[in-house]
Protein backbone atom coordinates (compact mmCIF):
# COMPACT_ATOMS: atom_id res chain seq x y z
CA UNK A 1 0.00 0.00 0.00
CA UNK A 2 1.11 3.47 -0.83
CA UNK A 3 -0.03 6.64 1.38
CA UNK A 4 0.14 9.82 0.00
CA UNK A 5 -0.59 13.14 2.07
CA UNK A 6 -1.12 17.01 1.39
CA UNK A 7 1.42 16.58 -1.52
CA UNK A 8 2.13 20.17 -2.65
CA UNK A 9 4.66 21.28 -5.08
CA UNK A 10 5.51 24.56 -6.74
CA UNK A 11 7.74 25.70 -9.59
CA UNK A 12 8.61 29.01 -9.25
CA UNK A 13 5.50 30.97 -9.27
CA UNK A 14 3.42 28.24 -10.32
CA UNK A 15 1.92 25.55 -7.80
CA UNK A 16 1.42 22.70 -9.87
CA UNK A 17 0.65 20.09 -6.76
CA UNK A 18 -2.40 21.58 -4.47
CA UNK A 19 -2.50 19.04 -1.51
CA UNK A 20 -3.18 15.70 -2.92
CA UNK A 21 -3.86 13.06 -0.73
CA UNK A 22 -4.74 9.39 -1.81
CA UNK A 23 -4.34 5.65 -0.96
CA UNK A 24 -3.22 3.16 -3.42
CA UNK A 25 -3.83 -0.61 -2.10
CA UNK A 26 -1.92 -3.30 -2.67
CA UNK A 27 -3.30 -6.15 -5.18
CA UNK A 28 -5.45 -3.32 -6.97
CA UNK A 29 -4.27 -1.44 -10.43
CA UNK A 30 -4.56 2.36 -9.08
CA UNK A 31 -4.68 4.73 -12.19
CA UNK A 32 -4.48 8.51 -11.73
CA UNK A 33 -6.15 10.27 -15.03
CA UNK A 34 -6.77 13.81 -16.38
CA UNK A 35 -5.80 15.92 -18.93
CA UNK A 36 -2.61 16.76 -20.20
CA UNK A 37 -0.86 19.39 -18.00
CA UNK A 38 -2.79 18.74 -14.77
CA UNK A 39 -0.41 17.38 -12.60
CA UNK A 40 -0.44 13.65 -12.92
CA UNK A 41 3.47 13.46 -14.46
CA UNK A 42 4.68 15.72 -11.50
CA UNK A 43 2.24 13.54 -8.57
CA UNK A 44 3.77 10.06 -10.00
CA UNK A 45 7.42 11.37 -9.80
CA UNK A 46 6.89 12.57 -6.50
CA UNK A 47 5.98 9.35 -5.15
CA UNK A 48 8.60 7.61 -6.82
CA UNK A 49 11.07 9.79 -4.90
CA UNK A 50 12.52 11.69 -8.48
CA UNK A 51 10.36 15.46 -7.43
CA UNK A 52 10.59 15.73 -3.58
CA UNK A 53 7.55 17.94 -1.87
CA UNK A 54 7.17 21.26 -0.86
CA UNK A 55 5.06 19.63 1.95
CA UNK A 56 3.23 16.55 2.33
CA UNK A 57 4.64 12.14 2.80
CA UNK A 58 4.40 9.51 0.79
CA UNK A 59 4.37 6.15 2.82
CA UNK A 60 5.26 2.40 1.19
CA UNK A 61 3.80 0.04 3.84
CA UNK A 62 3.81 2.87 6.62
CA UNK A 63 7.36 4.03 5.92
CA UNK A 64 8.03 7.56 4.91
CA UNK A 65 10.17 7.81 1.95
CA UNK A 66 11.07 11.89 2.32
CA UNK A 67 11.17 11.60 5.69
CA UNK A 68 13.92 8.03 5.76
CA UNK A 69 17.83 8.02 5.84
CA UNK A 70 19.46 7.25 2.63
CA UNK A 71 19.90 3.37 2.85
CA UNK A 72 15.87 3.04 4.06
CA UNK A 73 15.36 5.29 0.50
CA UNK A 74 17.32 2.75 -1.19
CA UNK A 75 15.64 0.02 0.37
CA UNK A 76 12.60 1.37 -0.72
CA UNK A 77 13.55 2.10 -4.66
CA UNK A 78 14.91 -1.49 -4.85
CA UNK A 79 11.00 -2.63 -4.12
CA UNK A 80 10.00 -0.14 -6.98
CA UNK A 81 9.18 -1.47 -10.83
CA UNK A 82 8.81 1.24 -13.83
CA UNK A 83 7.19 1.16 -17.14
CA UNK A 84 8.26 4.02 -19.02
CA UNK A 85 5.53 5.73 -21.88
CA UNK A 86 8.26 4.86 -24.37
CA UNK A 87 9.54 1.49 -23.09
CA UNK A 88 12.65 3.27 -22.37
CA UNK A 89 15.11 -0.01 -23.56
CA UNK A 90 18.23 0.39 -23.99
CA UNK A 91 19.13 0.32 -27.92
CA UNK A 92 22.46 -1.44 -28.16
CA UNK A 93 21.27 -4.13 -25.62
CA UNK A 94 19.28 -7.15 -26.27
CA UNK A 95 15.86 -8.18 -25.18
CA UNK A 96 17.30 -10.14 -22.55
CA UNK A 97 20.23 -7.19 -21.29
CA UNK A 98 17.53 -4.91 -21.30
CA UNK A 99 15.74 -7.34 -18.61
CA UNK A 100 18.84 -7.93 -16.47
CA UNK A 101 20.21 -4.69 -16.43
CA UNK A 102 18.31 -4.20 -12.94
CA UNK A 103 20.09 -7.24 -11.83
CA UNK A 104 22.85 -6.25 -12.79
CA UNK A 105 23.09 -2.62 -11.14
CA UNK A 106 21.42 -3.64 -7.89
CA UNK A 107 21.23 -7.48 -6.74
CA UNK A 108 24.03 -9.83 -5.88
CA UNK A 109 22.55 -12.48 -8.13
CA UNK A 110 24.88 -14.93 -9.34
CA UNK A 111 25.54 -15.49 -13.50
CA UNK A 112 23.10 -18.21 -13.33
CA UNK A 113 20.03 -16.79 -11.26
CA UNK A 114 20.06 -13.52 -13.54
CA UNK A 115 19.65 -15.51 -15.89
CA UNK A 116 17.31 -17.71 -14.71
CA UNK A 117 15.35 -15.27 -13.48
CA UNK A 118 15.16 -12.94 -16.93
CA UNK A 119 14.07 -15.85 -18.53
CA UNK A 120 10.68 -16.26 -15.72
CA UNK A 121 10.02 -12.80 -16.41
CA UNK A 122 10.40 -12.91 -20.28
CA UNK A 123 8.05 -16.04 -19.91
CA UNK A 124 5.22 -14.42 -18.00
CA UNK A 125 5.22 -11.91 -20.41
CA UNK A 126 4.55 -14.12 -23.29
CA UNK A 127 7.92 -12.84 -25.04
CA UNK A 128 9.80 -16.90 -24.41
CA UNK A 129 12.56 -17.10 -27.81
CA UNK A 130 12.96 -13.36 -27.81
CA UNK A 131 15.93 -12.99 -25.02
CA UNK A 132 18.39 -12.65 -28.11
CA UNK A 133 16.40 -9.89 -30.41
CA UNK A 134 17.02 -6.32 -30.52
CA UNK A 135 14.85 -3.36 -29.62
CA UNK A 136 14.60 -2.05 -33.21
CA UNK A 137 13.50 -6.26 -34.20
CA UNK A 138 10.42 -6.21 -32.22
CA UNK A 139 6.93 -4.50 -32.31
CA UNK A 140 5.92 -1.48 -30.08
CA UNK A 141 3.36 -3.81 -28.03
CA UNK A 142 6.63 -6.49 -27.87
CA UNK A 143 8.63 -3.45 -26.44
CA UNK A 144 6.20 -2.90 -23.56
CA UNK A 145 6.36 -6.69 -22.53
CA UNK A 146 9.70 -5.96 -22.07
CA UNK A 147 9.45 -3.26 -20.42
CA UNK A 148 7.00 -5.02 -17.96
CA UNK A 149 9.56 -7.52 -17.67
CA UNK A 150 12.05 -5.37 -16.50
CA UNK A 151 9.86 -3.72 -13.97
CA UNK A 152 9.23 -6.92 -12.49
CA UNK A 153 12.97 -8.66 -12.26
CA UNK A 154 13.87 -7.42 -9.24
CA UNK A 155 10.73 -9.26 -7.54
CA UNK A 156 9.14 -5.60 -6.78
CA UNK A 157 6.35 -4.47 -4.45
CA UNK A 158 5.55 -1.41 -6.23
CA UNK A 159 4.52 -0.96 -10.02
CA UNK A 160 4.55 2.52 -11.49
CA UNK A 161 2.87 2.45 -14.78
CA UNK A 162 3.33 5.83 -17.49
CA UNK A 163 1.18 5.79 -20.14
CA UNK A 164 1.20 2.12 -20.60
CA UNK A 165 -0.30 2.76 -23.75
CA UNK A 166 1.17 5.06 -25.89
CA UNK A 167 1.22 5.06 -29.43
CA UNK A 168 -0.30 1.27 -29.31
CA UNK A 169 -3.13 0.29 -31.22
CA UNK A 170 -6.21 -0.86 -29.69
CA UNK A 171 -6.10 -4.21 -29.33
CA UNK A 172 -2.86 -4.45 -28.29
CA UNK A 173 -3.90 -1.58 -25.56
CA UNK A 174 -6.17 -4.43 -24.26
CA UNK A 175 -3.16 -7.18 -24.09
CA UNK A 176 -0.98 -4.88 -22.02
CA UNK A 177 -3.66 -3.91 -19.96
CA UNK A 178 -4.95 -7.01 -19.50
CA UNK A 179 -0.95 -8.34 -18.40
CA UNK A 180 -0.55 -4.95 -16.33
CA UNK A 181 -3.66 -6.61 -14.15
CA UNK A 182 -2.74 -10.11 -14.13
CA UNK A 183 0.97 -9.30 -13.01
CA UNK A 184 -0.61 -6.47 -9.80
CA UNK A 185 -2.97 -9.77 -8.87
CA UNK A 186 -0.74 -12.32 -9.31
CA UNK A 187 2.08 -11.03 -7.23
CA UNK A 188 -0.12 -8.40 -5.07
CA UNK A 189 1.41 -5.88 -6.67
CA UNK A 190 1.33 -1.59 -5.55
CA UNK A 191 0.14 -0.29 -9.09
CA UNK A 192 -0.10 2.97 -9.67
CA UNK A 193 -1.48 3.51 -13.52
CA UNK A 194 -0.95 7.49 -14.77
CA UNK A 195 -3.13 7.25 -17.96
CA UNK A 196 -5.54 9.35 -20.08
CA UNK A 197 -7.22 6.19 -21.73
CA UNK A 198 -10.26 5.89 -20.67
CA UNK A 199 -10.95 2.75 -22.10
CA UNK A 200 -8.27 1.43 -19.62
CA UNK A 201 -9.89 3.02 -17.27
CA UNK A 202 -13.27 1.25 -17.49
CA UNK A 203 -11.65 -1.67 -17.99
CA UNK A 204 -8.76 -2.01 -15.35
CA UNK A 205 -9.38 1.05 -12.88
CA UNK A 206 -10.24 -0.51 -9.63
CA UNK A 207 -9.06 2.49 -8.00
CA UNK A 208 -9.21 6.65 -9.62
CA UNK A 209 -8.18 9.50 -8.88
CA UNK A 210 -9.01 11.97 -10.98
CA UNK A 211 -7.19 15.28 -11.04
CA UNK A 212 -7.95 18.54 -12.85
CA UNK A 213 -5.45 21.90 -12.54
CA UNK A 214 -3.24 20.38 -9.68
CA UNK A 215 -5.94 19.64 -7.81
CA UNK A 216 -7.84 16.14 -6.79
CA UNK A 217 -11.21 16.33 -8.50
CA UNK A 218 -13.02 12.83 -7.55
CA UNK A 219 -11.53 9.64 -6.53
CA UNK A 220 -13.34 5.78 -6.78
CA UNK A 221 -13.68 3.00 -8.41
CA UNK A 222 -14.63 2.47 -12.08
CA UNK A 223 -18.13 1.12 -11.26
CA UNK A 224 -19.03 4.88 -9.89
CA UNK A 225 -16.70 6.82 -11.99
CA UNK A 226 -19.81 7.37 -14.45
CA UNK A 227 -22.36 8.32 -11.97
CA UNK A 228 -19.76 10.65 -10.19
CA UNK A 229 -20.91 14.22 -9.27
CA UNK A 230 -18.33 16.09 -11.14
CA UNK A 231 -19.54 18.39 -14.11
CA UNK A 232 -15.51 18.29 -14.32
CA UNK A 233 -14.91 15.23 -14.07
CA UNK A 234 -18.14 13.74 -16.50
CA UNK A 235 -16.82 16.71 -19.33
CA UNK A 236 -13.05 15.20 -19.16
CA UNK A 237 -14.33 11.24 -19.66
CA UNK A 238 -17.73 11.39 -21.73
CA UNK A 239 -15.89 13.60 -24.61
CA UNK A 240 -15.60 10.70 -26.89
CA UNK A 241 -18.27 8.25 -28.08
CA UNK A 242 -16.47 5.00 -26.28
CA UNK A 243 -17.38 6.21 -22.86
CA UNK A 244 -21.06 8.06 -24.03
CA UNK A 245 -22.00 4.15 -24.93
CA UNK A 246 -20.57 3.50 -21.24
CA UNK A 247 -23.15 5.63 -19.51
CA UNK A 248 -25.64 4.75 -21.91
CA UNK A 249 -25.10 1.01 -21.03
CA UNK A 250 -24.89 1.18 -17.49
Amino acid sequence: MIEINNIQKTFGDKKVLHGISAVFEQGKTNMIIGASGTGKSVLLKTIVGLVPPDEGNVLFNGRDFYHSNRDEQKSIRREIGMLFQGSALFDSLTVAQNVQFPLDMLSTMEKDEKEERVRFCLERVGLSGSENKMPSEISGGMMKRVGIARAIVMNSQYLFCDEPNSGLDPNTSIVIDNLIQEITHEYNLTTVIVSHDMNSMMEIGEYILFMSEGKKVWDGTNDDVVHAESEILQKFIFSNKLMRKYKSNS
